[in-house]
């Protein structure tokens, strides 16, 4: 069964979707919930991904050692955020709602204005805009692959680190 419009005087109803592919495939606001205490599993290329942004060789291994193992707290409020991810080196908190655009800094520190969007039932993604000088073009975004299970995805130009969590 397909989405069908039917008119009615000058509205449009659009009945209920196929079992399967639920408005919140179409409108994003009816997502999974992100909130939940992160565990890291797993992560692949954080040093490429430092490396890509111009960090030097000693804060780039102090950065792996202490992102090894962050806190993230994620709080999620229909469309709005907190992220706090807490490591041994530094402690980030940024609150959001999908769709407006706010500022924070990107993984090396740099001030950037961000817009977050749904790019699918259980993912967002970021886009960074610095807002001084240049650098190369940042992004992250997060997608729930499960109910226990978050990727966080960041890229710097083409460089993609990888990071996997796990509700705790």
């Amino acid at each position: 069964e397909r989405l069908r419009e039917v008119s009615e005087g000058s509205h449009k109803v659009v009945p209920q979707p196929a079992a399967g592919f639920g408005l919140r495939h179409i409108t994003g606001k009816m997502s999974r919930n992100f909130t939940g205490n992160w565990k890291i599993t797993s992560s692949e290329n954080f040093e490429e991904l430092l490396k890509q942004l111009d960090v030097g060789l000693v804060l780039r291994k102090i950065a792996i050692v202490a992102a090894s193992n962050p806190s993230v707290e994620i709080k999620q409020d229909g469309e709005s955020f907190y992220i706090r991810t807490a490591t041994t080196a530094r402690t980030t908190e940024i609150r959001f709602r999908v769709g407006e655009e706010f500022e924070e800094q990107t993984v090396d520190g740099r001030p950037c204005k961000s817009l977050v969007r749904w790019t699918g039932e259980n993912k967002m993604e970021c886009q960074q805009q610095l807002l001084k000088g240049d650098g190369p073009k940042t992004s992250w975004s997060r997608e729930l692959t499960g109910d226990n299970q978050l990727i966080l995805t960041m890229t710097a130009d083409n460089v993609v680190c990888t990071r996997l969590y796990t509700r705790s």
